[in-house]
């Protein structure tokens, strides 16, 4: 299966530009896009110095739906935000003041990635910060999410005055230009090696990253209680890489009875051994077999599949859970993907409220983005009944989880006004 490859290089115009981002764009784009990807094939997009965060978006969310691997290479620098202190990808009309609206949410790359089979993407980042984002990285490392691999360093300002160079990326690219694409974990430190060789006090300074995917492919969670009809016990755990594998259950050697004399003891025939039966092979990735049903139009039973994967993790972790919340937000879009709106949009309610429930801020980026997809669904219901049914519960969560979508609460009044409801201020 062919893989897609997002090359993206990103950093403000003018003085308030930290690395020369643009510059590692030509080094990686000597690269084959097959060693780019680790695929046989693959499809490379490339973005420099983009203006406006929604084509990020756009282009971000079409390679996060593309079948097959995704590897994203991303250079630029992070700043916050000032009323919500999230770290943003700066972009060219990104400036201190305006973060909020001109710069990518990094929170944005997690949601967008979230619902891809775990362990099929990886992000690999060289990225610089102010001074500000520096201390609030410190303690609040970066995260590309549960099922993608983040692997790459995060760098403090340069020097009054003086351009960062994004060495880690152009590291990366030049090692991946010999035609040979190591494991991922020998690539960076490889990277690493070369890089800070070049610059020996960034190995002192840097925020190195090296993230693990949560859910490795191939290696989901339990099994559901049925699967298409047929009884299926509780897949085990996952053991470590490093414990050794089970073999067959010991066999206990036949001891002879000493002979009682006058007694003598006729011999006793031991039957062979029963071969144990190999171990059932790991059940299939879900996140895969479900994209698999949309993707073909059986969005019905995509819908079953997630519902059952969502009642044994209820059973297993218990309400409120993340791996819970993770099902019912793939619920949620799977109505979107069969034209649901309403089913979509009761459903992203209820995510949201189980993340307030579970003690999760009104700003958090997981809540926000629930109480957003809510409202967009709510706008895309066609029967005036359902929607008025649906608009006060809307309201009322919108007016604790106002987002960062200004008057958002003042458009569900009006298109409710307009359908006949009356809604408490």
């Amino acid at each position: 299966m062919p893989g897609t490859v997002l090359l993206i290089a990103a950093s403000p115009a003018g003085k308030g530009c930290l690395v020369d981002a643009a510059s590692v764009l030509p080094v990686l784009a000597a690269v084959a896009p097959s060693v780019l990807s680790g695929t046989d094939t693959a499809n490379v997009v490339e973005l420099a110095d983009p203006l406006q965060p929604q084509a990020v978006l756009t282009r971000l969310r079409a390679a996060a739906t593309a079948p097959g691997p995704l590897t994203v290479f991303l250079t630029g620098q992070l700043q916050l935000d000032r009323r919500q202190r999230r770290p943003h990808l700066a972009l060219a009309r990104t400036t201190p003041a305006t973060v909020r609206y001109t710069g990518f949410p990094w929170h944005w790359i997690r949601e967008e990635l979230r619902l891809r089979a775990p362990g099929s993407t990886t992000l690999l980042v060289d990225l610089h910060t102010d001074a500000e984002t520096w201390q609030h990285l410190a303690g609040q490392p970066l995260t590309g999410g549960a099922g993608v691999a983040l692997y790459g360093r995060v760098a403090p300002p340069p020097p009054r005055r003086a351009m960062a160079v994004p060495t880690y990326m152009k590291s990366l690219a030049t090692i991946l230009r010999s035609g040979h694409r190591p494991p991922l974990a020998q690539l960076h430190q490889q990277a690493l090696t070369r890089s800070y060789g070049e610059d020996p006090d960034s190995a002192r300074r840097d925020l190195v990253l090296a993230v693990e995917p949560r859910y490795r492919a191939g290696v989901p969670m339990p099994a559901p209680a049925t699967v298409h009809g047929y009884a299926a016990a509780p897949a085990p755990a996952p053991m470590p890489a490093s414990a050794p594998v089970p073999g067959p259950a010991p066999y206990l050697a036949a001891v002879p009875m000493p002979a009682a004399p006058p007694v003598t003891v006729p011999p006793v025939t031991v039957p062979p051994p029963v071969p144990t039966p190999a171990p059932a092979p790991a059940p299939a990735d879900p996140h895969a077999e479900i994209t698999a049903a949309v993707q073909s139009g059986r969005h019905a039973e995509a819908a079953v599949l997630a519902e059952q994967w969502e009642r044994t993790a209820l059973r297993t972790y218990g309400p409120g859970a993340d791996e819970v919340v993770h099902w019912m937000e793939v619920r949620a879009d799977l109505a979107m993907f069969a034209g649901d709106a309403e089913l979509s949009c009761r459903i992203w309610l209820a995510v949201a409220d189980a993340r307030l429930t579970a003690g999760q801020p009104s700003d958090a980026p997981a809540v926000e983005a629930a109480v957003d997809r809510a409202h967009h669904q709510w706008g895309r219901i066609g029967d005036s009944a359902r929607a008025r049914e649906l608009g006060p519960a809307l309201a009322d969560l919108r007016g604790r989880v106002p987002g960062r979508r200004q008057g958002a609460l003042d458009d569900i009044r009006r298109n409710l006004s307009r359908l006949g409801t009356q809604v408490s201020p």
